[in-house]
């Protein structure tokens, strides 16, 4: 079969088209090369297979193809890139979290440049000296002021860890909740939109783009699996359908998108049920995407800020056998050394304790609850006794009822300063750990201090995975000078290739026209 006299002319022509199209998507390469999140993309060609041969044609003709064919735009993608860089930006939501509300917290204990319980408590042991020196005078207002200072100090650590809980709250009910809400919402309106582009013809690569952001941002939060696939919609038309799916531990899968679809609520909720093991804490509940609930979905978060959050508001490390010392933490903590403190000046001034619960003589009381009661203190409730404060009662000097005597004084300077005690949690109970008053509070500060430098540590490590993990994913994704300038002269070097053989083409058939049979 004799070949169309055209063919060769159409070869060149859509050799031109396609090297030009190269030029342009080349051209918004390098146009896009710093805008953020934005894909490299390639023009997809195809060889355009020889014509079937005819009823009429030998065996022995050579078949040659006819060109090159553009069969779209596509991105650039490495979709293993793309879930180990999301991987490793929810470990860092995780140390992030945490270590920002460590930094809360360590601004409450934090005493390397302010005057507050430690110091007050050694102005205490001086006061309480002063009184013990033989001549003085039996008056201890000076001791009970030194002491209402202190209190002032731990009501304002109360009042500013409870401000730190409330402030977490907020920010998983304002902000980070709010967030996934507005990332899920607009993902879902971006897959209308790129199915609506698809249908058309338009790929709508800046709309995946914009939806691959989207879906980095969402990945901080809490861990995901993306999933897409492509389907038929008739006439050789397909769209892409996007799933995206909640991973949680105990291979507890909860899909948050499906196509159009958006999971119908993802909230927090405070637990009020006395009867439940899990009151008082904060639970997360999921209502996917088919109307499914979810309970107490934060037991099943692995990483993200989410979970670094609601660890932060109810795990609180050896008081429930977490291995996070979240707020509560040092909450109990700072209770167990006011009501220790509390329990143990009572008791040297006369108050009987059995168990951690007062049972006779609360007259003497120094220090009583906010309701009245002699046990049972806490940081927000320790108060000074109505007729410490009166003057009705004063510190008991000595044991033998002599005015001369200060052993109960010097036992004091004692509990304050260095001897060791049983601590005393403010539910009666012994907590197993014997102190001194002064290390128990210092015990909280270093207690911080190696939480601080921990999740510092952690949060650098994952950082710098994730840096990794991104610089792999750009390597790929990412709009490489050399190599686009590269292309641009390939592109530019075979368009005049392209250009040379269609002159080529009409030198041979305007020869073959008005040259054959001229002598």
């Amino acid at each position: 079969m004799v070949r169309s006299t055209f063919a060769g002319f159409s070869m060149a022509q859509l050799a031109l088209s396609a090297n030009q199209k190269a030029l342009d998507v080349t051209g918004q390469n390098l146009s896009n090369i710093n805008t953020e999140g934005y894909t490299r993309q390639r023009l997809d060609l195809v060889s355009i297979s020889p014509q079937q041969a005819g009823s009429f044609s030998s065996p022995n003709d050579v078949k040659v193809g006819m060109g090159v064919l553009m069969t779209g735009v596509s991105q650039i993608r490495d979709p293993f890139l793309d879930t180990q860089y999301r991987n490793q930006l929810t470990k860092v939501g995780t140390a992030d979290s945490i270590n920002n509300i460590l930094s809360d917290i360590g601004g409450i204990f934090d005493e390397s440049d302010k005057s507050a319980i430690k110091e007050q408590l050694s102005d205490i042991v001086s006061q309480l000296d002063k009184l013990s020196q033989p001549g003085q005078s039996s008056d201890d207002t000076i001791v009970r002021s030194s002491f209402e200072v202190l209190i002032n100090y731990i009501h304002q650590n109360a009042e500013d860890l409870a401000t730190v809980k409330d402030k977490v709250i907020d920010r998983i009910e304002d902000s980070n909740l709010a967030d996934i809400r507005d990332i899920l919402e607009n993902i879902k309106n971006l897959n209308e939109s790129i199915k609506q582009s698809q249908i058309l013809g338009d790929p709508a690569l800046e709309l995946q783009d914009q939806r691959n952001l989207l879906l980095d941002d969402l990945s901080t939060y809490l861990p995901i699996k993306v999933e897409t696939e492509k389907v038929h919609k008739g006439g050789g038309i397909y769209v892409d359908k996007l799933k995206v799916t909640f991973t949680g531990s105990n291979n507890k899968n909860i899909t948050l998108i499906d196509d159009d679809k958006v999971a119908e609520k993802i909230f927090v909720k405070l637990n009020k049920d006395q009867s439940d093991p899990n009151y008082g804490k904060y639970e997360m509940e999921i209502v996917d995407t088919d109307g499914n609930t979810y309970n107490n979905v934060e037991s099943n978060l692995k990483e993200g800020i989410l979970k670094g959050s609601l660890d932060m508001l109810n795990e609180r490390g050896s008081f429930n056998g977490s291995t996070t010392n979240g707020i509560g933490f040092y909450e109990d903590t700072f209770n167990t050394f006011v009501n220790t403190l509390a329990i143990k000046m009572n008791e040297l001034n006369g108050v009987t304790y059995v168990n951690g619960k007062a049972t006779g003589n609360l007259d003497k009381a120094l220090f009583t609850t906010a309701n009245g009661g002699a046990d049972g203190f806490t940081a927000s409730n320790i108060k000074i006794s109505e007729e410490w404060a009166k003057g009705t009662i004063h510190i008991k000097r000595t044991d033998t009822g002599t005015s001369t005597g200060n052993e109960t004084i010097l036992k004091m300077i004692s509990l304050l300063s260095d001897e060791e005690v049983e601590l005393i949690n403010p539910d009666g109970t012994q907590s197993g750990t014997k102190k001194s008053l002064f290390d128990c509070y210092g015990s909280i500060q270093n207690t911080y201090a190696i939480d601080k430098k921990s999740y510092e540590s952690l949060l650098q490590n994952h950082t710098t995975v994730a840096q990794q993990a991104a610089t792999s994913r750009e390597s790929v994704t990412g709009v490489n000078m050399d190599e686009e300038v590269m292309n641009m002269m390939k592109y530019q070097q075979s368009y005049n290739a392209a250009s040379r053989l269609m002159t080529t083409l009409d030198t041979l058939l305007d020869k073959l026209i008005n040259g054959t049979g001229v002598v």
